[in-house]
């Protein structure tokens, strides 16, 4: 089968052979159709932080051509949370890392939702757990992520949701549903959250961008509210920190990496998102952009745009 891994994902002709995966127990043969695009994905190309063998690739979606004692039989459509692999014509992942794909749904708008929903899902509820009536801060908001969560918030709470992106991107943060969406380029954003909530701040802040918006942050949450660290974007490391500042307003900062957690916690957040979602995606109550697409052998093309930032949503690679 044909594959990208990380040393060929810098290459113009990116694919290479590599053998056909195998199954252990509960695994399920996947003939993949689409594959989402992610930062990580971009990190390991870029920064070479996993073997050069790694093959690229956190969500995908397509056909099961082959199971071994699974719920999951041949022909089914099927998206799914995988470690790595996704960048290939084929993959064996486990069957607990799957949701079957709704009958509204094709492929590529179905690998557009594993990482990209799964981690604003944690993110909210399992770690945030983010309540009706609250306010949440999110950055980035025409991101893939940010999409997605705004989307949830508005779907399974009555939260107040606050978005930060470039001018261009406004627009694109009310259509998914924002109530308030602020251009961080021509705007404080820590004075307009205050400004927003009537002093009171947000309960809930997630962020991609890290070391630049750290003192904002701080003063934008509300009391006892919680900073959420998904991303590094703007920068890893902050000078001249304050304690105080994080002590006397009783702030929780966390920091989260999906593609690290357990095979158990994946397994149980899958669980929890198809219980709470899987009828909205099916009621087309959520929407699903695709941004950008390329083929599988254009890899270095796609991870190029989404380092440039010229997408507003999703990047795909569709597998022939």
């Amino acid at each position: 089968m044909k594959v990208v891994n990380i040393a060929s994902a810098k290459k113009s002709n990116s694919l290479v052979d590599a053998p056909m995966p195998e199954l252990k127990e509960g695994d399920v043969l996947v003939k993949i159709h689409a594959v989402g695009v992610n930062h990580v994905d971009l990190l390991w190309a870029d920064q070479k932080v996993k073997p050069d063998d790694t093959i690229l690739g956190l969500e995908m979606a397509g056909e099961v051509i082959d199971g071994n004692n699974t719920k999951y039989n041949k022909g089914n459509r099927v998206m799914g949370l995988i470690d790595n692999g996704g960048y290939a014509e084929y993959i064996a992942v486990s069957a607990s890392r799957l949701m079957p794909i709704p009958d509204n749904i094709d492929y590529k708008k179905a690998a557009t939702i594993p990482e990209s929903f799964l981690t604003a899902y944690q993110t909210l509820f399992t770690i945030g757990k983010l309540q009706d009536n609250q306010t949440v801060l999110i950055h980035a908001g025409a991101s893939g992520v940010g999409t997605a969560a705004i989307q949830l918030v508005k779907q399974l709470t009555k939260a107040t949701v606050i978005t930060t992106s470039s001018t261009k991107k406004t627009d694109i943060c009310l259509e998914y549903g924002a109530d308030y969406a602020i251009d961080y380029r021509n705007s404080d954003f820590a004075e307009e959250v205050q400004r927003i909530t009537d002093g009171h701040g947000a309960d809930l802040i997630l962020d991609f961008i890290g070391a630049s918006y750290y003192q904002q942050n701080i003063q934008s949450v509300a009391l006892d509210g919680q900073v959420i660290l998904i991303g590094n974007l703007g920068g890893s490391e902050i000078k001249n920190i304050n304690i105080m500042d994080i002590i006397g307003k009783r702030i929780t900062i966390t920091g989260t990496l999906l593609s690290s957690r357990s095979n158990d916690y994946k397994a149980q957040l899958i669980s929890d998102f198809n219980n709470d979602v899987y009828d909205l995606l099916a009621d087309d109550k959520i929407k699903l952009y695709v941004s950008n697409e390329f083929y599988l052998s254009e890899s270095e093309q796609a991870l190029t745009c989404m380092r440039e930032k010229q997408n507003t949503g999703k990047i795909i690679l569709n597998v022939k």
